[in-house]
């Protein structure tokens, strides 16, 4: 069991989980690990980071999902074994061995990829994010130029792809309470109030 702060956040698309993960790192000085958890499964793998990036966090690509790698994406030949695998799946796996790497050494923040499920052994702070809908499509919309229409498509679709990929490889409920300590809605707390919460209860738990 690990003894130093590990917070995993999980979160709806357009909540601003990665900015109070950000922004709790910040305060709390220690690393936030997200899309560069794409970055290192991909080099692992040999494969372009845009390719691993099409697979992450979803299970629904239904061209990706089922793809398998061939030999010209691998950096380095590997053994015939190595191509039975969906490419969803490797890179769960190599991100799964990441974050427990990490988490092995020292102090951290995950956001996503269902941290909190892989390091279920580590006593974690285990959050989750969310936000009204009309805030999401209006943070969402503003953040990629898009209408509200297109904004609450996209988090339609985004939420619908986080919510199996975590229940798939989890068997547990996104955004249930019985998966996560807390469940913050940053509609009622702001960005900045949801931060505070949480670096008051991590520094409770470091004792200081």
């Amino acid at each position: 069991m690990s003894k130093h702060l590990i917070v995993t956040i999980g979160r709806q698309f357009g909540s601003g989980g990665h900015e109070i993960g950000n922004l709790l790192a910040g305060r709390l000085d220690i690393p936030l690990y997200d899309n560069n958890l794409v970055r290192m499964a991909a080099e692992k793998l040999g494969i372009r980071e845009a390719t691993a990036r099409a697979v992450d966090e979803t299970t629904l690509n239904s061209f990706l999902s089922g793809y398998v790698l061939s030999p010209i994406e691998y950096a380095a030949p590997q053994s015939g074994a190595e191509y039975t695998q969906p490419l969803n799946e490797q890179v769960y796996e190599l991100q799964s061995e990441i974050i427990r790497k990490l988490a092995g050494m020292g102090p951290c923040i995950f956001v996503g990829r269902c941290a909190d499920y892989i390091l279920k052994e580590e006593d974690c702070i285990r959050v989750f994010i969310g936000a009204d809908k009309e805030d999401r499509i209006r943070r969402i919309a503003k953040r990629y130029d898009l209408s509200e229409k297109k904004a609450a498509d996209k988090i339609k679709r985004i939420d619908r792809e986080r919510k199996y990929y975590y229940e798939s490889h989890t068997g547990l409920e996104w955004g249930s309470i019985e998966a996560y300590q807390m469940l913050l809605n940053v509609s009622l707390l702001g960005t900045a109030g949801a931060v505070d919460v949480l670096e008051a209860f991590c520094r409770s738990r470091m004792g200081r």
